[in-house]
């Protein structure tokens, strides 16, 4: 059972590695320019430079520190979206998850799992369940594998007004025996009942593009927008989606925008951002929209960078460093070349006006490390200030 584990867990780095770096091309296609656009915007989020007055690590990060070495459950994982429920709730949605007890700052190994997906629910600033698949006696991911030798990671999810919850994943697959003989294959929404935490429907997303379409999904005006990224290795860009309504599983009601406007035909969907990370976020702020994301320009980056725009759809222009993840590399705060970081976004109803709060996900290209030393992947929170 460790062996199977832990094999899982070195697929689970390996594609945080590409989403950091990009150092292996995970679409088939050219990436597209993204269509020139004039810069005239009229709001005036855009017409200043953001200066951040203020990054401070977050009690957030001690919280699921604590979280993890106590509860007899999860012990860390990755991704880390938040989702406010109709109860008051929130739902942390993660990826690939380590499950078991800790012992002296190391996972027991006669109790480890190793799962694609899972939850942890929040209740009054309280993190008070993890939610799993399967049993207790044999725990699988919420949304468990379609097929052998496949799973799904979780994107962002969306909260509709009747109490379901819609989850993005996306699914890969191995496709032969070799360390890298695995890839994306398609994004669906997984509809989740959260009173049984059940899923009660998968709907997929037709694969006409590589866009994988879970990135980021929010309200603005009416329609629900589904951002995603066109990860073809070294360059990955934005893309976004819209619905009406809050059900953003009606796949066949998806418009895509083009550059210029709205179209049905996904193939059509034109990039709005390059260099963002597998896992971003666009919210609105102030009189306008700001896009957090990882800097993939460069190669296992450490900074955290902003955006904003006028227009949920862009241009995003004036990049602002937010911070940089102290734990990156030998001169980091491990003292390690093989830590990097990955995946930063916001947590909106978390945040407070111009308080940011930021999270993002470490992690190791020493496959046993995590195991070893339970601080490494673990979710890190950050509270940025701008003005």
């Amino acid at each position: 059972m460790v062996m199977k584990m832990n094999g899982l867990a070195f697929t689970g780095l390996a594609a945080a590695a590409l989403a950091a770096a990009g150092t292996v091309t995970a679409g088939t296609s050219e990436a597209a320019a993204v269509p020139q656009r004039s810069n005239a915007q009229q709001c005036a989020l855009v017409s200043e430079q953001l200066q951040v007055t203020s990054a401070q690590p977050d009690a957030r990060t001690q919280l699921f520190a604590d979280y993890g070495d106590t509860s007899g459950e999860w012990v860390g994982a990755d991704s880390t979206y938040s989702v406010p429920l109709k109860d008051g709730s929130v739902a942390w949605l993660f990826s690939d998850t380590i499950l078991g007890t800790v012992v002296d700052g190391a996972v027991d190994m006669d109790t480890m799992g190793f799962i694609n997906n899972s939850f942890v629910l929040e209740r009054g600033g309280v993190l008070t369940e993890t939610i799993t698949g399967g049993t207790p006696a044999a725990p699988e991911g919420i949304v468990g594998p379609p097929a052998e030798d496949s799973w799904y990671w979780l994107g962002d999810g969306y909260a509709a007004p009747n109490g379901e919850l819609h989850v993005g994943l996306n699914r890969y697959a191995r496709f032969g025996p070799g360390q890298w003989d695995w890839g994306w294959e398609q994004t669906s929404i997984a509809t989740i009942d959260t009173r049984s935490w059940r899923v009660k429907k998968v709907a997929s997303v037709p694969p006409v593009t590589d866009v994988q379409w879970t990135s980021w999904y929010d309200r603005f005006g009416g329609k629900t927008y589904l951002y995603g990224v066109d990860d073809q290795g070294a360059l990955k860009q934005a893309h976004v989606a819209r619905v009406p309504g809050h059900d953003i599983s009606r796949v066949d009601k998806w418009e895509y925008w083009n550059g210029t406007s709205w179209t049905r035909n996904a193939a059509d969907s034109a990039p709005i951002q390059d260099n963002v990370a597998n896992e971003y976020s666009v919210t609105q702020f102030r009189d306008g929209y700001l896009m957090v994301t990882q800097d993939t320009s460069e190669a296992f980056s450490n900074r955290i960078v902003a955006y904003t725009s006028c227009s949920p759809t862009g241009p995003f222009a004036n990049q602002t460093e937010l911070f940089r993840t102290p734990e990156t590399g030998l001169w980091g705060s491990y003292g390690d070349p093989n830590m990097f970081t990955y995946n930063a976004h916001v947590h909106p109803h978390l945040s407070d006006d111009d308080d940011l709060l930021i999270s993002y996900n470490v992690n190791t290209f020493d496959n046993e490390h995590v195991f070893d030393d339970v601080t490494i992947y673990r979710p890190r929170f950050w509270t940025v200030t701008v003005a």
